[in-house]
């Protein structure tokens, strides 16, 4: 079974589509296979479908979108076991055709279970990835950090669940994967700048800045990157701006860190070196 959230919702068993178009059972679907291979409880299935005010009738509901998917899971492997035995599958891709839907789709004591059978995740990719480029950014490998923290940005195609009306399980867990997301982008820059990439860093700054309007770490290495472009006035006036906007929606003052980075730049010329927090200490991020 494939499985990608990072943005739309697809799950594939036998490269056949078993993801629901109705929104309840994608619901289910989609919290089932961001915990593939981990049991989910019909607690927090009742939870993410109904909020706090279930029916009478959740369990039934419940087992009645399970069974919508197992007809789903159904059909693509039969699919599968026939394009199996038109291609005289070996002993091995036989004993994966002789899956049920209930053996994809597992009914456990307290909940339900999807069972991958091994097959990917752009989730756990993605963590995979992401901790081999945090771990070459410990060990001072900046190019391997940029390659490997671009590799795992780029399975994401968009918000996670982008296409899954969400309750509060979804919608927690889709706010949870976003950090991770940040995380990885913040690192991701900042090998890009230890490297001396300022420049082509330029535009995709530009738009970060503007969407994460109170993200100081984005913005004190958009400011760094314009002052190394020899652009010193603008990246004093994206601290102004992000002191504005943190006084007006937060009450707050930039960080000690980022006051730093604006004293650095305000005193060096163009064509100084700025030593920043960024480079040493980790901007605190805000919001």
């Amino acid at each position: 079974m494939d499985i990608e959230v990072l943005g739309t919702l697809a799950v594939r068993e036998h490269g056949v589509s078993v993801t629901p178009t109705a929104p309840k059972p994608r619901q289910v679907l989609a919290l089932l296979a961001l915990h593939a291979d981990q049991v989910v409880p019909v607690s927090a299935l009742i939870e993410e479908l109904w909020a706090g005010t279930p029916p009478r009738s959740a369990r039934t509901t419940l087992q009645t979108y399970v069974l919508q998917l197992r007809a789903l899971i159904a059909t693509a492997l039969e699919h599968g076991a026939a394009a199996g035995e038109g291609e005289g599958a070996g002993g091995t891709a036989g004993g994966a055709e002789r899956r049920t839907a209930k053996d994809v789709l597992v009914t456990l004591p307290g909940g339900y279970l999807l069972n991958s059978g091994g097959g990917t995740s752009d989730v756990r990719e993605f963590d995979r990835l992401a901790g081999i480029g945090y771990r070459a950014m410990d060990a001072g490998d900046f190019p391997g950090a940029a390659r490997q923290l671009r590799e795992a940005l780029a399975l994401w195609s968009g918000p996670a669940f982008a296409d899954v009306h969400g309750g509060i399980q979804l919608d927690m867990e889709a706010r949870r994967l976003e950090e991770t997301r940040l995380c990885a982008l913040d690192q991701r820059i900042e090998a890009d700048l230890r490297l001396g990439r300022h420049r082509e860093l330029l535009a995709e700054l530009t738009v970060l800045a503007s969407r994460y309007r109170t993200h100081e770490n984005l913005h004190g290495q958009f400011m760094l990157a314009l002052h190394r472009s020899g652009r010193r006035g603008e990246a004093l006036d994206v601290y102004q701006r992000l002191r504005a906007t943190l006084v007006r929606e937060l009450g707050l003052e930039p960080s000690a860190a980022l006051r730093r980075l604006q004293r650095s730049i305000l005193m060096a010329s163009p064509e100084s070196p700025v030593a920043t927090e960024t480079n040493s200490e980790r901007l605190v991020r805000v919001g």
